[in-house]
């Protein structure tokens, strides 16, 4: 096994060589939201889908248009609003009146990545649409079905603050993303470069790095990555404490959670490990790297019930207490 690991982190340190250029070539345009980048690497390196929350300015659109740039895929944004439809989003058929055939129309969603911003601002329609695509990665126009390029993923946004015309994101469709990443504020220090390189006369226009064809080699490697016994028992065991935390020895937790996270948090959990291992060019998972990656897989699939309102408690606080209880291997 020892060798098969040095083999493996060789294969790991050649395939992701691409993750330092692309890296690099946004942070050219991008001050900052390391963080966020890499959580949106993650869900590229997976085919797993990401929610972005955060407030306005934040750069969440510029940074995956600069992402995308960088990997030399195709782009699309689609501003969700309540009057969308879902025809908007997948496409259409077009009667021709030359040939009296119908012709498919594809909408945006047939791109590598698709932002789709301010996602719960769309009725309930446009993200059933939404959810065939990500769920099945095709789309059904018509008496036809089309397949999704590869890679494919969707990015989505949502607004913390300004409640009001939007429709809350169904349970089933939350589950969907693989993480949900909560963007924060820049640095004071971080603020003044942005604010200099914003006002700059020509600001730099991010230049492609590497193809998407690397991409998903480099996929194909996360697939690969390691993951010891142990460590896939310790995520269970974390999926487990959401769900029954009083047996787990989190009994301040107790009648707090009414719902704990799927099963496809256990998968989620352990893909998003090996592929956040990649980005560091290991080939094996660290208990670690499931710690780094667990608040984003598991805040969005846990339910509270109303007691847990009343209290203030949150879902952060919830996995919070489970990765400080929960045995690491």
């Amino acid at each position: 096994m020892a060798f098969d690991i040095r083999a493996l982190n060789e294969l790991v340190t050649k395939e992701s060589a691409f993750v330092d250029r692309v890296l690099s070539e946004v942070g050219t345009v991008i001050v900052g939201q390391t963080y966020m980048i890499e959580r949106i690497l993650i869900g590229l390196l997976t085919g797993g889908h990401v929610l972005l929350e955060g407030v306005p300015g934040l750069a969440k659109t510029l940074t995956v248009r600069t992402l995308c740039r960088a990997i030399d895929a195709k782009f699309a944004r689609v501003q969700f609003t309540p009057d969308l439809l879902p025809a908007d989003l997948i496409g259409t058929v077009i009667y021709d009146q030359r040939t009296g055939d119908f012709t498919p129309k594809l909408g945006p969603i047939f791109a590598n990545l698709v932002l789709a911003d301010e996602i719960n601002r769309a009725p309930a329609k446009v993200q059933s649409a939404l959810l065939e695509a990500m769920q099945e990665r095709q789309v059904t126009i018509g008496d036809r079905t089309h397949a999704l390029p590869s890679p494919f993923a969707v990015l989505a946004t949502q607004n913390p603050i300004e409640q009001e015309g939007t429709y809350p994101l169904p349970e089933a469709q939350v589950d969907r993303f693989m993480m949900l990443v909560k963007v924060g504020y820049p640095t004071r220090e971080e603020e003044r470069q942005i604010m200099d390189r914003m006002t700059a006369p020509l600001p730099r226009e991010p230049q492609p790095v590497c193809k998407p064809e690397e991409l998903l080699a480099g996929r194909r490697t996360v697939e690969q990555i390691y993951v010891d016994e142990k460590v896939k028992d310790y995520i269970v065991d974390v999926v487990h404490a959401t769900r029954e935390p009083a047996k787990r020895g989190l009994k301040d937790l107790d009648g707090l959670v009414e719902y704990g996270a799927s099963p496809r948090a256990s998968i989620a959990l352990n893909l998003a490990a090996r592929a956040h291992a990649f980005l560091r060019h290991r080939g094996y998972v660290t208990p670690e790297d499931v710690k780094e990656v667990g608040p984003d897989v598991l805040r969005h699939r846990i339910v509270l019930t109303y007691e847990a309102e009343a209290e203030m408690v949150t879902t952060e606080h919830v996995v919070k207490k489970v990765f400080e209880v929960v045995e690491v291997p």
